[in-house]
């Protein structure tokens, strides 16, 4: 994986204009666009289409501020074909136009061309265990809310404190299947979707799929197969988003597994608001 993210990255640079082709290239590489673009996002801290994006318009500025004459056979060399679409991506990177670029030289925001390196040093222990599930029929109450990568989403406490503690009890009594208890399912989202995406989080429990679901509660369906079920113990949220990171950096690219398409599920098993013991449930797939 580290080398097809290599690639993928001189793939961008090679021609600053043309569109990448991520699923293509994902199928050369033995992968799925859906990983790739997971394992580019959590690695990198950005999607790849922002990365391409601030990429471009590092480039641009460069040819700009080297005395380039017209703005236009910029824009068209770095994808764009019109000025204005142009200007709007340029200022969204640097904070100011084109033409301010190439008359006072800056300020400029660049990016700098990526290199990712394996280093597996154990810094989170990870316990992880691979299980394989029939189809997965998750249910309770969703709302949709924009995803926030470090601290508290206080948007999803909202939503879990609206939910009357009467209908906690209920929805444990629901549940009659794997992974048991109370979970927090997040699903719904592109898989390199940048911070302030709507996602939907589902506050709920695990039914049997031959389990009928009681009117007005929301349900995830998730095709049956393989999970890998990482647990972690410490300070809350911090602990959970570490472990979610170090999938990334340390345990997948060192294992024949890869994501596929599913929502990421947190079950909890001790929670006492700043500290959890919790486990990450990831749906994957052999590589």
């Amino acid at each position: 994986m580290i080398g097809a993210l290599n690639a993928l990255v001189d793939l961008v640079e090679r021609d600053a204009a043309a569109e990448v082709d991520v699923a293509g290239f994902a199928r050369a590489q033995g992968t799925t666009e859906y990983h790739l673009r997971r394992m580019f996002s959590a690695l990198a801290g950005m999607p790849l289409s922002e990365y391409v994006r601030r990429r471009r318009m590092t480039l641009a500025a460069a040819e700009l501020v080297g005395g380039a004459p017209n703005v236009l056979d910029v824009a068209v060399r770095h994808g764009y074909g019109s000025v204005e679409a142009f200007g709007r991506a340029f200022r969204a990177v640097h904070g100011i136009g084109p033409a301010e670029a190439r008359r006072d030289g800056g300020p400029l925001r660049t990016q700098p061309m990526l290199r990712f390196r394996l280093s597996v040093e154990g810094s989170v222990p990870m316990d992880v265990t691979v299980i394989t599930l029939p189809e997965l029929v998750l249910v309770g109450h969703a709302a949709r809310v924009p995803l926030i990568h470090e601290g508290v989403n206080p948007h999803i406490q909202q939503h879990i404190a609206a939910i009357a503690p009467e209908e906690h009890v209920r929805l444990k009594g629901l549940n009659d299947a794997e992974p048991s208890g109370i979970l927090a399912v997040t699903g719904d989202i592109e898989p390199d979707a940048p911070e302030g995406t709507t996602l939907t989080y589902l506050h709920g429990v695990s039914l049997a799929p031959t389990t009928a679901v009681p009117d007005a509660l929301d349900v995830v369906r998730v095709e049956g197969g393989a999970w890998a079920v990482f647990s972690a113990t410490g300070p809350f949220p911090d602990t959970l988003q570490s472990l979610w990171a170090a999938t990334a950096t340390e345990w997948f690219p060192s294992h024949p597994w890869r994501l596929r398409p599913g929502p990421s599920i947190v079950r909890y098993l001790e929670f006492t608001g700043t500290h959890a013991t919790c486990e990450l449930w990831l749906a994957v797939e052999p590589e």
